[in-house]
């Protein structure tokens, strides 16, 4: 049996569907035993995102096996006496308590930090909230795609000139959250280890977004000139557009940096003759007409499919890139020689690869993905070694607490 760097570190997930949960998740991937908690007969929405319009459609439950993976379950009613004792009995035996319920639901069930600290003033508790921890918002409900993607600005920033904004993709804000929310509970366990002190933990999704967008929103804290920003980015350099080629493809061409780079990019297409133009006579006429300069490009690859086009950048040496599409780039062999993506060893998993965090480190085991939990699969294994008999559980599941 590997020893993991977090066997026998006891996590309790406490929240719903993405950056919470998938704080714990990657505690578990490193060997964590994490015990997820979910409504008794409904769950978590993360159960059934992989059947909403807005992602694929399959035969499978990738989204739960993902992101659900290598955890215990148990079916808690937490509005019930009962359930809220069992789970301070889990609270003062664990590790780690990760959190994503709304404010409100904290104060009303006392499961705030300050309440349940006294149970056990040496664990982590780990917070992920929408809009941050104080302030007039702070009980305001949001999900990634308006805390993270709108209120960050990052909605605004990222889109073609002139083009409305477009929503973000489900749980593009989330994942990256998580990562953030790890990072602290990883960086205060670190902390216990030293000083013997327990702590609170927590990042938001409007924080992570803020980071997200930080190189120009920086520029906004500094009094920056944004409407001059603004209208200068309204028409990039030539090599700012992506250009549309026979196919229907996209090819970028940002990583053109230096005036002999994008001449020898001309020389690849056979146009070194723009520069004879008196408009495209220096580098700072290629910007100043770049418009002009943009759409002569255009024209050009919109002549061969885009597959040519990259067999001649490639012998020419010209650094320019096919915006590859989603299923395109899973297939990537360099997702699975670098582990980006695992092929499970779990019988029980029917997908063929699990999506991996991005978190890795050379002398470390990894917890291949195991199948993530049925409803409330673990809760009369997890009761009984809290001392329940089997009576009492029976008792509880008649009641509606399990």
């Amino acid at each position: 049996m590997n020893d993991y760097i977090f066997s026998g570190l006891k996590v309790l997930d406490v929240g719903t569907v993405v950056a919470g949960p998938v704080a714990a998740t990657i505690l578990a991937d490193f060997g964590a035993d994490v015990i997820k908690i979910e409504q008794p007969g409904e769950g978590d929405l993360l159960r059934v995102l992989s059947d909403i319009p807005t992602t694929p459609d399959a035969d499978s439950n990738y989204f739960w096996q993902m992101d659900g993976r290598n955890k215990k379950d148990l079916t808690l009613n937490l509005k019930t006496p009962e359930g809220i004792e069992i789970l301070h009995k889990l609270i003062a035996d664990c590790d780690v308590y990760v959190t994503n319920q709304p404010f409100g639901v904290r104060r009303a069930l006392k499961l705030s930090y300050n309440d349940i600290k006294p149970l056990n003033p040496s664990m982590i508790y780990a917070s992920l909230s929408a809009f941050g921890e104080e302030g007039p918002e702070r009980d305001s409900k949001g999900f990634d795609l308006l805390a993270y993607w709108a209120r960050s600005g990052l909605m605004d920033l990222v889109r073609s000139p002139g083009c409305k904004p477009s929503q973000a993709l489900p749980g593009m804000g989330d994942h990256p959250t998580a990562i953030a929310l790890y990072a602290s509970i990883v960086t205060a366990l670190l902390n216990k280890e030293r000083t013997g002190k327990g702590a609170m933990v927590h990042t938001s999704l409007l924080a992570n977004g803020l980071w997200s967008a930080a190189s120009i929103a920086a520029g906004a804290l500094a009094n920056g000139d944004m409407d001059a920003y603004r209208a200068t980015n309204q028409v990039p350099a030539a090599t700012g557009y992506v250009y549309a080629t026979k196919d229907n493809r996209w090819l970028q061409l940002t990583m053109i940096r230096s005036e002999g780079q994008f001449l020898q990019f001309l020389d690849s297409i056979d146009q070194l003759h723009f520069i004879k133009d008196e408009r495209f006579a220096t580098p700072e006429l290629w910007y100043e007409n770049r418009e002009q300069l943009s759409a002569l490009i255009q024209n050009v690859l919109i002549n061969r499919e885009a597959a040519e086009w990259l067999a001649i950048f490639e012998a020419k040496m010209v650094p320019i890139e096919l915006v590859a599409t989603v299923d395109e780039a899973v297939r990537n062999e360099q997702l699975i020689i670098n582990n980006m993506v695992v092929a499970p060893t779990d019988p029980d998993i029917d997908v063929p690869f699990i999506i991996n965090h991005p978190i890795k480190i050379s002398n470390l085991d990894q917890v291949g993905p195991k199948r993530a939990p049925e409803l409330g699969e673990h809760t009369d294994e997890i009761l009984q070694n809290l001392g329940y008999s089997h009576q009492q559980i029976l008792a509880l599941k008649d009641k509606g607490v399990t």
